[in-house]
């Protein structure tokens, strides 16, 4: 498979051009990057008008995909979540309809911010298990809630993996959808791997019709490196009107070092990893077998995540992450129940025995119980847009009883929002936000201030 970025930046590198064009570097300074790094000149294609080596290098990317058009983000899965609300919106709009959608209650806090900015109506999902990071959502699920509303929805949003490994029954959800005529986002940032499992479990393989990828997550691409997927099953309105939903939202000054980074994963997802892949999951399934059978209790069914609940163990998360750290391993995320590491095929054997000796080295104690928050179920006392561009002031979580939140008021990871914007703050919620460790939270000013 070719790489027309990387074919072109190299070709220009190497005849040593005097750069009279952005950036500002002109190709030297300090970080040895700098000769690759270069702007839209003449030939080096467009990312949201691209008809040249960007065109034949997305066109690549949606081949190894099977959608009807891939298109890249240097800005990571947050573009392309807010690109495909704006697609929705639009689509919603051109049937003469309110934007309104359907939403896994574990939504990243970018689809909280750009519904609010889109201003959607937004009703949210929840399963029977359902905590602020993991919605076991299915079809059933989803079936009795589209039966309940009086309005259909433009579309469903879910995500999935979640953060903790967690994946759901996309092929029966998308059914569901299909059945009302509703249209299936996926915030698959977590999953882009899942198209080369055998068989595979990508999204857009499953029914949806669009979603998102991160490739810096599970794929060896620079940080910011993403998809946006559009479905051959998709209306042409949403092919034709991709690269302007990406354009609203998106830096007029993608980063070339980012798109070269996905030209070339083409290249390497092409050349057998599919089959590196298999090896290395039985791998990664061994080491967790091992694990179960030494105590630890493991969390969620996604093939290269390994989440631990802790505390049957006798720790804290974080406290276990703590352990680890100071073995020179470094979790991806971690809270007072779970610790989550993201593996992938560039983690060596080495790497691999040294996580599963230091986890094994680490002594079990006594099973810590108690607190442990499940979803907040809190009601709408305004939309998420009013919230969000209201007037708002920041105080004490202990003083929030009763107001409304203005902001989506947690870090990232695992940036998920324990309430949306615009909801009433209950005891419940205050417990929630103190256990996570959120000691102030943004809320509207009250009319009478």
């Amino acid at each position: 498979m070719k790489t027309p970025i990387c074919d072109f930046v190299n070709t220009y590198n190497n005849k040593s051009p005097i750069r009279l064009h952005m950036p500002g570097h002109k190709g030297k300074a300090c970080l040895g990057t700098e000769g690759l790094d270069i702007t839209e000149i003449m030939g080096a294609d467009s990312l949201y008008e691209a008809n040249g080596i960007i065109k034949q290098s997305e066109d690549n990317a949606s081949s190894i995909f099977g959608s009807a058009a891939t298109l890249y983000s240097t800005e990571g899965s947050s573009l392309c979540i807010r690109a495909m609300l704006e697609l929705s919106r639009g689509y919603a709009l051109s049937k003469g309809q309110k934007p309104f959608i359907l939403a896994g209650r574990n939504a990243h806090k970018v689809f909280t911010l750009t519904a609010g900015l889109l201003d959607f109506d937004v009703e949210w999902l929840r399963s029977q298990k359902c905590s602020y990071l993991s919605c076991n959502i299915t079809a059933d699920d989803v079936e009795k809630k589209l039966c309940s509303l009086e309005r259909k929805p433009t579309a469903l949003y879910l995500t999935t993996p979640d953060y903790l490994g967690n994946i759901i029954d996309l092929k029966s959800i998308s059914e569901v959808c299909a059945k009302y005529g509703v249209l299936l986002l996926v915030d698959n940032a977590h999953g882009a791997y899942l198209k080369f499992l055998s068989p595979s479990l990508h999204p857009i393989d499953l029914g949806a019709d669009l979603c998102c990828d991160s490739a810096h997550k599970t794929l060896p691409a620079l940080t910011g490196g993403a998809y946006l997927h559009i479905s051959k099953n998709c209306e042409s309105y949403f092919v034709q009107n991709a690269k302007e939903a990406m354009a609203l939202f998106g830096s007029t000054s993608p980063s070339y070092l980012i798109l070269q980074s996905l030209d070339k994963l083409n290249l390497y997802l092409s050349n057998g990893y599919k089959e590196k892949l298999s090896t290395f999951i039985l791998r990664l399934n061994n080491l967790k077998s091992r694990l179960a059978l030494k105590g630890f209790t493991l969390i969620g069914n996604e093939p290269l995540k390994l989440t631990i609940s802790t505390k049957p163990f006798g720790y804290l998360g974080t406290d276990f992450a703590k352990l680890l750290e100071n073995r020179n391993i470094i979790c991806e995320f971690c809270d007072p129940d779970y610790i989550t590491f993201m593996l992938t095929l560039e983690n060596t054997k080495a790497e691999v025995e040294a996580l599963e000796k230091a986890l094994l080295s680490v002594p079990k104690k006594e099973s810590i119980c108690g607190f442990s928050p499940n979803a907040v179920v809190s009601k709408a006392a305004t939309s998420i847009k009013k919230a969000l561009f209201g007037p708002k002031e920041e105080i004490a979580v202990n003083l929030a009883l009763g107001r409304i939140l203005a902001s989506a008021n947690v870090g990232c990871p695992p940036a998920v929002p324990i309430i949306s914007a615009g909801e009433i703050i209950t005891e419940e919620a205050i417990k929630a936000f103190e256990y996570y460790g959120i000691k102030k939270v943004k809320v509207l000013v009250l009319k009478d201030k």
